[in-house]
């Protein structure tokens, strides 16, 4: 991407213990091969252009394997679509390039007026992004490749004039990481909605872990999960998505890339990237989601910068985690469904990844947390608190299902190869 890694932080927090460890999920089962349907998939070869190399790969139960079917967009089409590139369409810019918003009929996919056909994000490389040819290569083989409905939706590409260019769905609502950090979004995420999105992620990750060739998404972040007009999380960004080991190994050896403060402490020592390395970049988006607070901020006090140093030793102590809870969601959350998600938390930051459950046990989790609701003296607790300081607001049930009780495990696939990638904001 052509920015340098900040100096790694020294002396990561070693492993919080619970004074009552959490219960142990039910194991998921594997899907009996007979019951497994297969897909002739076509892998995307270098330029983008013909479909070559046919293997079978198995559909798995949730998302599907599909036949790539992309259109291949001309340079003048999409400069149309977006008019010409101007700069009030401009959605985001990041490592890979700037993301424009442009308009497509929506059964031709022809270039089209605005607010005529269906709104697309186009994503247009950087000139001189020497990431930029190989991050396009992924995406097109990754989102090619996979539709499920927690992915972003690729829906073609085009290489022409030494330009390489992607076109997404486009997502309303813009980025997980726009509503926790950035100003301009007043109306703050509700519990609800927050376990919504942890859900949805989680869905979308647990996916990609258990195709047949197990991926590696390598750059967790809340700049990666986007959100449609109902809050619906989609993974986006598979720049630097990497296939897991084969052979029985139990990772992949590769250059380190990827954002620091998300990247798992192993993967950043030794380059060495496993499956459940992502699961730590997970566990680290969810004590974004709790807290409200960037993984990394310099605008905070001295001891307070690294938001994982700072918060994790506070997780399980119940009266400690409810003053770290981020204040916009002004008490309205069950508090037994926090601290559940604040133990889930601390199991995928475990240093080890063999201990770090898998995303299909936080998943499982989550849901479970997202079935508590708020206790009744909880909510007039609340209420009297806005009496006495004036606040008068309308107190909706903000509760969602159960928080996870993540069971440590030290079995179960791991798998690991990633590169580099410094800390920038990506939109897409």
């Amino acid at each position: 991407m052509g920015n340098c890694w900040p100096k790694p932080v020294d002396n990561l927090p070693s492993s919080n213990k619970f004074t009552s460890p959490p219960s142990v999920i039910k194991k998921h089962t594997a899907t009996p091969a007979s019951n497994t349907k297969r897909a002739v998939v076509a892998q995307p070869s270098g330029d983008g252009g013909d479909q070559s190399e046919k293997e079978e790969l198995p559909l798995p139960a949730s998302g599907k394997i599909i036949t790539p079917n992309l259109k291949m967009f001309t340079l003048a089409e999409l400069k149309s679509a977006t008019k010409n590139f101007r700069p009030d369409t401009v959605l985001g810019e990041g490592g890979f390039g700037t993301v424009f918003k442009g308009w497509i009929d929506d059964k031709t996919f022809a270039p089209s007026k605005v607010g005529v056909g269906i709104p697309v994000a186009v994503k247009k490389s950087n000139p001189d992004s020497e990431q930029g040819l190989k991050e396009w290569q992924a995406e097109v083989k990754f989102l090619g490749k996979f539709s499920h409905p927690n992915l972003v939706k690729l829906i073609g590409y085009c290489w022409e004039e030494k330009e390489f260019l992607l076109v997404y769905e486009h997502m309303l609502k813009g980025s997980l990481e726009s509503h926790l950090f950035r100003k301009e979004c007043a109306e703050a995420l509700s519990w609800d909605t927050r376990l919504k999105i942890a859900i949805g992620a989680a869905k979308g990750l647990a996916f990609l872990h258990t195709t047949e060739k197990q991926v590696i998404y390598r750059d967790f972040k809340a700049s990666n999960i986007l959100l449609d007009s109902d809050y619906n999380a989609k993974l986006s960004d598979f720049g630097l998505a990497k296939m897991g080991p084969v052979n029985g190994d139990s990772h992949v050896t590769t250059r380190v890339v990827g954002t620091y403060g998300y990247a798992a402490p192993e993967y950043m020592a030794t380059g060495h990237l496993y499956v459940r390395s992502d699961v730590y970049g997970f566990g680290v988006v969810l004590l974004e989601i709790l807290t409200g607070r960037r993984v990394l901020d310099l605008n905070r006090p001295n001891g307070e910068t690294n938001l994982v140093e700072w918060a994790k030793p506070m997780l399980p102590d119940k009266k400690k985690l409810r003053k770290i809870m981020d204040p916009r969601l002004e008490g309205q959350y069950p508090s037994k469904a926090a601290y559940q998600i604040a133990e889930i938390i601390l199991q995928c930051l475990e240093p080890d990844p063999k201990t770090r459950p898998s995303m299909e046990e936080i998943l499982e989790c989550l849901e479970q947390c997202n079935a508590i609701k708020m206790k009744p003296r909880e909510k007039n607790a609340t209420r009297a608190h806005d009496q006495r300081s004036g606040n008068h607001r309308n107190h909706n049930n903000y509760g969602h299902r159960s928080p996870l009780h993540v069971k440590k495990t030290g079995s179960g696939n791991v798998i690991g190869n990633q590169g580099r990638h410094a800390a920038i904001n990506r939109s897409y």
